[in-house]
């Protein structure tokens, strides 16, 4: 597996790729790789010829108050686990190599209206710094697809329109969330956790699970009301929720009864942990 450090070392390589016809999976990381990571990276080799995981802290996705200089780091480990899966090259630029006149000088790239909710509402500016480091490294790689996990909902729907809306000739590929036995989405944020934190954490996808099953078993539920109750349920377990939202799932706004496709989003916080997760639901 090749190590690229700067974009020019990258895109000489990827011009070879390209120029044998090989078909380029992308799979945008910030390191500390998980088997949801991993899951990614099989999927791409599944589909493509050659892949490219990224590995990037991008500090302009985090908040001053946010946890960018102690988020988890682990190199080494993530080489290996790459390479036991075959990934053909690794892109790990330092932050100067993408932002050479500084990350807070840099051209940002915006998609509004769906980063104000959510996550976006309590995280401002957070999506801004996503979208500008995708676009960077969809430029960079001019990969045919890329792989995010379905984990971050709210940041794939907002990736999948930032590529439609740019006319950027990629497709974007959801990846189901991957979960520990007790339903607690996969995060490298879970490192922070103590072991009985893991425990209690679960308590966000079991609330998931119930409030969808209410759902299914009745199409006449009062969304604000059951959206209270789960917080209710969240807060009671030890947890500080921030949201717990139901919403048509294409445009992240909050269901109407008419809606079928629909996808029920929360995040909260387990002591300094944000932890988010979600799950969907179709209705006939």
């Amino acid at each position: 597996m090749h190590i690229y450090r700067t974009i020019a070392d990258l895109r000489q390589a990827l011009k070879l790729v390209k120029d044998e016809a090989l078909s380029i999976g992308l799979v945008p990381t910030m390191g500390n790789l998980h088997k949801g990571h991993l899951s990614l990276a099989r999927l791409a080799r599944e589909e493509c010829d050659y892949i490219l995981t990224t590995i990037f802290v991008n500090p302009t996705q985090f908040g001053p108050n946010e946890d960018f200089q102690n988020y988890p780091r682990s190199f080494e480990d993530d080489i290996a686990a790459l390479t036991s899966i075959n990934c053909d090259a690794v892109f790990v630029p330092n932050i100067e190599e993408i932002y050479p006149q500084g990350p807070g000088l840099e051209t940002l790239v915006s998609v509004p209206n769906m980063s104000k909710r959510l996550c976006g509402a309590s995280r401002s500016g957070h999506f801004d710094g996503v979208c500008t480091i995708v676009t960077k490294l969809f430029n960079i790689c001019q990969a045919d697809k890329a792989y995010f996990g379905e984990k971050d909902y709210q940041q794939l729907t907002i990736i999948k329109k930032l590529a439609n809306d740019l006319n950027i000739p990629i497709e974007i590929i959801g990846v189901p969330t991957s979960r520990e036995t007790s339903g607690l989405a996969l995060s490298s944020r879970n490192s922070y956790l103590e072991p009985e934190q893991l425990d209690q954490a679960a308590v966000l996808y079991k609330t998931l699970r119930k409030t969808a099953n209410l759902i299914k078993l009745d199409r006449n539920l009062n969304y604000p009301e059951l959206e209270k109750k789960a917080l209710e349920n969240i807060s009671s377990a030890g947890l500080k929720p921030d949201y717990f939202s139901i919403c048509e799932a294409q445009s992240l706004l909050p269901a109407k009864a008419e809606d079928k496709d629909l996808i029920i989003l929360t995040a909260a916080y387990l002591g300094k942990t944000r932890l988010i997760d979600n799950i969907s639901i179709e209705l006939t």
